[in-house]
């Protein structure tokens, strides 16, 4: 069973855009929502993410992991690809 990994972004986003790029790197399959003044949808992206707002947001089986900057480092720390193992 693959791992559930979704991204909240901003279509010209460049913290989104290098959060999908690390993804795609990595080989894995993400569902993004593109959430371009949308605020419904940021709305409810808040409320998966403790309130944060700021974009990305990314969740790995459902546990949100941050943003960009907290992708990046738990990429460095070496704890990223065990979340993306299946």
């Amino acid at each position: 069973m693959a791992v559930e990994v979704e991204i909240y972004t901003w279509s010209t986003c460049p913290f989104c855009i290098r959060a999908k790029a690390l993804l795609k790197q990595k080989g894995v399959d993400f569902e993004e929502y593109c959430i371009d003044g949308d605020e419904a949808a940021r709305a409810e992206m808040a409320k998966r993410a403790n309130g944060r707002r700021s974009l990305p947001q990314i969740f790995i089986d459902r546990q949100h992991v941050g943003g960009c900057d907290d992708l990046y480092a738990l990429n460095a720390s070496g704890k990223l690809d065990p979340m993306l193992q299946a």
